[in-house]
């Protein structure tokens, strides 16, 4: 995907995530039922997930075609350390 796409893409996403935000808080200052509170979290951290992964993807393409350093073990080691970082 193209660089701009990306980035919009992911502005994009992150935009809906802060509405969806907003959208907890008032239904916590509505005293909204527990559970569909809880729906509505989960369904922010499945968008952070993806938010996360498109911008791995875009870092792991980065690092191994756009690197200057051509040692592929410091990459790898690299991307492992990044990957790990953002399992956690």
């Amino acid at each position: 995907m193209e660089k701009n796409k990306v980035k919009k893409d992911i502005q994009n996403r992150l935009k809906r995530i802060e509405g969806q935000v907003k959208g907890i808080e008032k239904m916590v200052d509505n005293d909204v039922e527990c559970k569909d509170i809880l729906i509505q979290i989960a369904a922010i951290r499945s968008a952070i997930n993806k938010v996360g992964t498109l911008i791995f993807e875009n870092y792991a393409t980065k690092c191994f075609a756009e690197s200057e350093d051509n040692n592929s073990e410091n990459k790898v080691e690299d991307l492992v350390s990044t990957l790990t970082m953002f399992i956690k």
